[in-house]
């Protein structure tokens, strides 16, 4: 099954819409982990401000959850 990177790119909630990761779950997810990051859509889904900080970091994501 290949991605469908395409389709997916239309519900991404990232705003960095120069990445060129964006719509590639697998590789966007790999990337960040790599980093001790979160995606942004994990941000997202919080609130849009939290996600147009680009602070992808567990300690910012656990401050918002807390």
């Amino acid at each position: 099954m290949g991605c469908k990177k395409d389709e997916i790119r239309k519900y991404c909630t990232c705003t960095y819409l120069s990445c060129n990761r964006r719509g590639i779950c697998c590789e966007c997810i790999k990337y960040h982990l790599s980093n001790n990051e979160l995606p942004g859509c994990v941000f997202a889904k919080l609130s849009k401000d939290a996600e147009k900080t680009y602070d992808r970091s567990f300690k910012h994501f656990a401050k918002l959850v807390k």
